[in-house]
């Protein structure tokens, strides 16, 4: 049921809709992001964020489809309106404010004795955090953590470059050492993806708790990983060059570990 309709950019609640998605202090601050297009919507439903509104053009999606989500907030919204806060055209005129989660190391748990975790450090590319989301929610990996993150997860870029795989996986933020530590106090092994010292990665056992460490092309991982890993592992490069995109690198990865664990 529509509560309101809004037909003028200059509304407010327009103009906190454009901060939220420009502004990074503005989603911090209130706790709110955006999420555009409908699969983005009814994932992030699935994943039990709450929505607080929609907002749709009614030449592009019905009424009808958006009645079946709970507790919000709908509001009908004209084509100038909708034209001034979409990204692109093909997100079903349909978009929405949601509650960010805590995201907190401390947040998560575990259905099982031998959780698989893929862990990022400082990623610093949006697409490549969407792609690397879309990759653990491919092998239903137990968790996701960004080690000392350099935009916040909320960033509408990193929503549609994991086409909403933001919200179908577990996913924790925190230092590097906080990180450490807590995979260390739950005894989870730990693997790092570096150059030195390191052994091929399918040499290694990885049915047991593990959590699969990636870096940066650019600078790798920091030397605490180095100093704490229960092994540092490496892909063979067969090329001209010593690194390949972190995406493509943690794919790999967690694929094997996949594949050691007969794809359970």
């Amino acid at each position: 049921m529509v509560n309101k309709q809004i037909s003028s950019t200059q509304n407010a609640l327009i103009k906190q809709i454009i901060l939220l998605k420009e502004k990074s202090r503005e989603r911090k601050k209130t706790g709110l992001f955006v999420i555009e297009g409908l699969r983005e919507i009814e994932l992030a439903i699935k994943g039990n964020y709450t929505i607080e509104t929609i907002l749709f053009y009614p030449e592009l999606i019905s009424e009808d489809k958006i009645n079946s989500i709970q507790n919000a907030s709908i509001i009908e919204i004209s084509k100038e309106v909708y034209q001034k806060i979409a990204y692109r055209e093909t997100t079903e005129g349909i978009i929405a404010i949601a509650k960010h989660k805590t995201n907190t190391i401390e947040s998560l748990s575990f259905k099982t004795e031998t959780p698989l975790i893929l862990v990022a450090e400082a990623p610093e590319k949006p697409g490549n955090i969407g792609a690397i989301l879309r990759t653990a929610d491919a092998a239903n990996v137990d968790a996701v953590i960004i080690a000392n993150p350099k935009t916040d997860l909320y960033n509408p870029n990193i929503i549609r470059s994991s086409v909403g795989c933001l919200f179908t996986n577990q996913i924790a933020t925190g230092t590097t050492e906080a990180i450490i530590s807590f995979l260390k106090a739950n005894n989870i092994n730990i693997y790092a993806a570096i150059l030195q010292e390191s052994v091929a990665y399918h040499t290694q056992d990885f049915t047991k708790p593990t959590a699969i460490v990636v870096g940066t092309e650019a600078t790798g991982l920091s030397q605490e990983w180095r100093n704490h890993a229960t092994q540092n592992i490496i892909i063979p490069m067969q090329g001209a060059i010593d690194s390949m995109n972190v995406s493509v690198a943690a794919g790999i990865l967690i694929f094997e570990a996949k594949r050691q664990r007969n794809f359970n």
